[in-house]
């Protein structure tokens, strides 16, 4: 079954463009992965420093590995330097999916 991860982390603004190199590397590699259909940050445009996180996954297994890959031990470890706070993720698991 699709997984999809969606949610929100937070940066302080002033730390937003110096964190964005980390970022990109994550998302890089993440990309990279088996079973990594997208993945993806943006900031809110309403609200600075609120990231919006939104991955999709083949499935529970390709997710699962993930979290384990040195690039995800690599982005957990930058967060303290840079003030991430506030993780907000929730998995969904998706049966089926249309155009709208």
């Amino acid at each position: 079954m699709t997984l999809v991860v969606a949610g929100t982390v937070r940066v302080p603004p002033d730390r937003l463009e110096d964190f964005r190199p980390h970022m990109i590397a994550m998302m890089t590699a993440s990309r990279a992965e088996d079973g990594c259909r997208v993945y993806g940050y943006a900031e809110d445009v309403g609200e600075p420093g609120l990231i919006h996180v939104f991955e999709v996954w083949r499935d529970q297994a390709a997710l699962d590995a993930h979290a384990l890959t040195d690039h995800m031990a690599r982005w957990r470890a930058a967060w303290p330097g840079f003030g991430v706070s506030d993780r907000r993720l929730i998995a969904y698991e998706v049966a089926g999916e249309r155009p709208l």
